[in-house]
């Protein structure tokens, strides 16, 4: 595997392929305990210690890496709670002539996996019941991503992963370096089909192919569902 982490029996048995991974669902983490690299599945949608509602964190699904330091929301969990999120793909939505927004599938071109940058955050209510959350973060577009979205999540270098994790690292500014875009070159875009516009949907299906049509407005980009909230 591309990192080393240690996963535990039961939360094992909870993981299985997803396609369609909307906001306020579980999704898998990376971050250091016991100076170890461990898997969590925590809430997509960060709510911040301080806050009294946990629908806070719907609005808080990405973190701008521009901002991310000093924004009250995210600093924290910046300064001491960093983790990965790993994933072997992302969609974005792109605004075409037709009423829907027009999907595409962003990966690797061999699909292997990588790994987006993120802060994580605990979070307890009056009656004590708890929950973890989790942001990702992102930055501007890189060269292939500009005609779909102006924006687009940070994907890590294996090599910067330790950095990253580190709760001891409190070097802000070489930490803020690594919230770039990743090199054109590293991903590939997929035009897939409206499926996977409904989140309840789920499964391969996600991934097929859109018609043939020519009313994809290439210059004219709208923000996604996934990174509209940065």
């Amino acid at each position: 595997m591309f990192f080393d982490i240690v996963f535990d029996p039961p939360l094992l048995s909870q993981l299985a392929p997803r396609y369609n991974i909307a906001p306020t669902q579980p999704v898998l983490i990376v971050r250091v305990e016991s100076d170890q690299a461990r898997p969590a599945l925590v809430r997509w949608g960060l709510v911040p210690g301080w806050a009294r509602d946990p629908e806070t964190g719907n609005r808080m699904i990405n973190a701008r890496g521009e901002t991310v330091a000093e924004k009250p929301s995210f600093r924290a969990a910046f300064q001491r709670r960093r983790c990965l999120v790993p994933a072997s793909g992302f969609y974005e939505w792109q605004k075409t002539n037709r009423s829907q927004k027009q999907p595409w599938h962003v990966h690797r071109p061999d699909d292997a996996p990588f790994a987006f940058a993120g802060i994580w955050e605990p979070w307890e209510a009056a009656d004590g019941s708890a929950m973890e959350t989790c942001a990702i973060i992102t930055t501007r577009a890189n060269t292939k991503m500009a005609p779909i979205h102006d924006r687009m999540p940070v994907i890590l270098a294996s090599e910067d992963f330790g950095s990253w994790l580190d709760p001891g690292n409190n070097q802000t500014a070489a930490l803020e370096s690594l919230l770039v875009p990743c090199p054109d070159g590293t991903l590939v875009t997929d035009r897939i089909d409206t499926h996977v516009n409904r989140p309840s949907n789920e499964g391969p299906d996600c991934l097929r192919a859109a018609p043939e049509t020519d009313d994809v407005n290439t210059s004219d980009r709208s923000r996604p569902r996934l990174f509209e909230k940065d």
